[in-house]
């Protein structure tokens, strides 16, 4: 049992879900935190859309989402780290309480709202990082008040275009009314074509990813992958938090407005990443998000088709080993199944995922 089990979590569930927020990245800032110092096993190595990714764990936009800790997350092992949601004019969010943990079923709901303290702040903290290396990715968003969305992810990029290894197009929030419409077919393809047409803009060819939500019927899926293929985008991330309270035993909290995250949203988000990875015929690879807690989770992830995991929900109840946990375990089961590559585990098990049905509630 690593230290955070035995002392940290409790010490920092002790505090309010966003207080222990804000103290988790001042430790960041100030170096406590364990370190990745064995060399990442060579066969954990992926390239996708021009990158190439040391390991295939990433760190989700979420967490970091002004820039302050970059390099830290990717100190812990992460082999990539996604800053944002970034929003173009700096805004508070929803009121507070805005943050809910679920103990026993190991899951937060947060109806934060894409808080951001805007493009200019982020631009700042990432300028002072440009030469560090690492793969660091900008998750962009729109502001609640905006009269174009489509606008504000255009701003995002070229606010960035100079600083960002990839752009993550999020569109998936289910906390900004309206966002999520932009998922159906037409306005889908027009943001995608104006996302493209200003990353063109930039001189600089950037890779673009676009982030979805779980909460998608068939048909939704079958409109998010077409525009996707007929796009641009270089990987699609599945996915967001969802509104599903399905099976939930953490009490009243659970009626908490927002969107759920953790452990409870591993096989909806796993069944719709294998159903999207059917569809795209390998033509686009995909990142897999949602209930990633372990090697086990990460490796089923990868086996439903996806290149690349992130994980966040997970950290808040494994603590920060959890990087270097999750690295060893998939060499182990490489090495147990005799494999020279990760890459040669994605999407074995896809169709068994895919023929899975999608329920809501």
């Amino acid at each position: 049992m690593s230290l955070y089990s035995k002392i940290g979590k409790e010490l920092f569930f002790k505090f309010d879900a966003e207080q222990a927020h804000g103290l988790s990245i001042r430790g960041l800032k100030t170096g406590l935190h364990p370190r990745f110092h064995a060399g990442f096993d060579p066969r954990l190595n992926v390239d996708i859309a021009g990158l190439n990714f040391p390991n295939p764990l990433g760190m989700a936009a979420g967490y970091d989402k002004n820039g302050d800790v970059p390099d830290a997350l990717l100190a812990l092992g992460f082999g990539h780290t996604e800053v944002g949601t970034v929003t173009p004019l700096p805004q508070p969010g929803n009121p507070k309480p805005r943050i809910f943990r679920l103990k026993e079923d190991r899951a937060v709901i947060n109806r934060l709202g894409f808080n951001s303290k805007g493009h200019s702040a982020a631009l700042g903290q990432l300028k002072k990082r440009k030469a560090k290396g690492g793969i660091v990715g900008i998750n962009i968003g729109a502001n609640k008040t905006s009269e174009d969305f489509g606008g504000d992810y255009v701003k995002g990029i070229e606010a960035f275009g100079a600083l960002a290894d990839y752009f993550t197009v999020n569109i998936s929030s289910p906390n900004t009314p309206g966002l999520r419409a932009l998922q159906g077919a037409d306005p889908l393809a027009d943001l995608l074509q104006r996302v493209d047409d200003a990353v063109e803009a930039t001189g600089r060819e950037t890779p673009v990813f676009l982030k979805v939500a779980p909460d998608l019927t068939e048909v939704e899926i079958d409109d998010i992958s077409k525009a996707v293929l007929g796009s641009n985008i270089d990987a699609l991330i599945v996915s967001n938090t969802t509104l599903s309270r399905t099976g939930l035993r953490s009490g009243s909290v659970t009626q908490e407005a927002g969107g759920l995250s953790g452990a409870p949203l591993f096989e909806r988000s796993t069944i719709v990443l294998a159903k999207a990875h059917a569809r795209l015929e390998g033509k686009v690879p995909l990142v897999g998000v949602g209930g990633v807690n372990s090697a086990e989770t990460a490796w089923q992830k990868i086996e439903a088709g996806a290149s690349l995991v992130q994980l966040y929900t997970g950290l808040i109840y494994e603590g920060p080993s959890l990087p270097k946990i999750i690295l060893q375990g998939l060499s182990k089961q490489l090495d147990r199944e005799g494999l020279s590559s990760i890459k040669e585990a994605c999407g074995r098990q896809s169709d068994d995922w895919s023929k899975r049905e999608l329920l809501l509630s």
